[in-house]
């Protein structure tokens, strides 16, 4: 038999959770559906000291504290991942790889995910070797060396957080120019067991009896093999959208076109945080969009 809810929260990342906060103090009756843990990718986060009221945080310490909440309100939260949403004239389904959910909407938080290179092995090698979130295998690569992709925030706040653990830390930038904020840049390049490899590109990853063992970088026209027992790739995200291809929903780029009270071109289904399309991708502008779609829901339907 299928459940019935009000309203279906799809992802419980910053965003999804703060929807789900509004909606339960609103009196509705909302169900959290997440596919991994509570935070989605700010557990990726080392060190937060852009959100207001911390002067600094790790990022699983900020999302359990918002998931305490969660547990406060007795907001009913359960996993499932989402293969399809279904819209109907008075209601939407929302399907999981474990059952059918009705509600009267839908608010899709489901975020962002890690881009990968598309390199060989790459996938095979991930957890012997391949990361894409330092706070969660740093540990295991003590006194070791390895080596980030990417040149912005994420690559250089992961880097210094490794260096802490590893022996060294290189990090592989394709340009001449780093994205990352001036303080990071300045701080890593106050660490000793730090090095930035400019243009450079990893083309290859080599292994040994099943776990990662150096990698094939071109820098300028020339190979060079870096010997590393870590590969933390951070070179960008991609929408979490692929369980609403059938929905029609307007997209760009595959994030969700939104207005400004975060509804989607279809009625009953909203969509906020870091898988709509904006210009700003941060932790309060997410906890934001979080609450106006809550309150759109519950205007909507009054």
């Amino acid at each position: 038999m299928n459940q019935t809810y009000d309203c279906v929260v799809i992802g419980a990342g910053v965003a999804g959770m703060t929807a789900a906060i509004y909606l339960k103090r609103a009196n509705v009756n909302v169900l959290l559906l997440e596919s991994s843990v509570p935070g989605g990718q700010i557990n990726r986060s080392a060190k937060v000291e852009n959100y207001p009221g911390f002067l600094e945080i790790d990022g699983p310490t900020l999302a359990m504290k918002i998931y305490e909440q969660i547990q406060n309100l007795k907001i009913e939260y359960r996993y499932g991942e989402v293969i399809d949403i279904i819209n109907q004239e008075n209601e939407k389904i929302v399907k999981t790889d474990k059952e059918e959910l009705q509600c009267k909407g839908v608010i899709i938080a489901t975020g962002r995910v890690p881009k990968e290179l598309g390199l060989e092995q790459e996938t095979e090698l991930v957890g012997h070797g391949i990361s894409w979130c330092a706070i969660c295998d740093g540990p295991f690569f003590k006194g070791k060396d390895v080596c980030v992709v990417g040149g912005g925030n994420s690559a250089f706040e992961e880097s210094l957080y490794l260096s802490e653990i590893c022996n060294h830390v290189t990090i592989i930038n394709r340009s001449e120019k780093l994205r990352a904020d001036s303080i990071l840049v300045e701080e890593v390049k106050t660490k000793e067991n730090i090095q930035i490899l400019y243009n450079s590109v990893v083309n290859t990853i080599n292994e040994k009896d099943g776990y990662l063992s150096s990698i094939l970088i071109e820098q300028e026209g020339n190979i060079k093999e870096i010997e590393c027992d870590g590969l933390f790739i951070y070179i960008g995200s991609k929408p979490n959208t692929h369980f609403a291809r059938n929905l029609n929903v307007k997209m760009q780029d595959d994030y969700m076109i939104v207005d400004s009270n975060m509804r989607t071109n279809i009625k009953g289904i909203y969509a906020c945080g870091d898988v709509i399309y904006k210009d700003v991708y941060q932790i309060s502008t997410a906890i934001g969009e979080g609450a106006i779609a809550a309150m759109s829901f519950k205007k909507d339907t009054e």
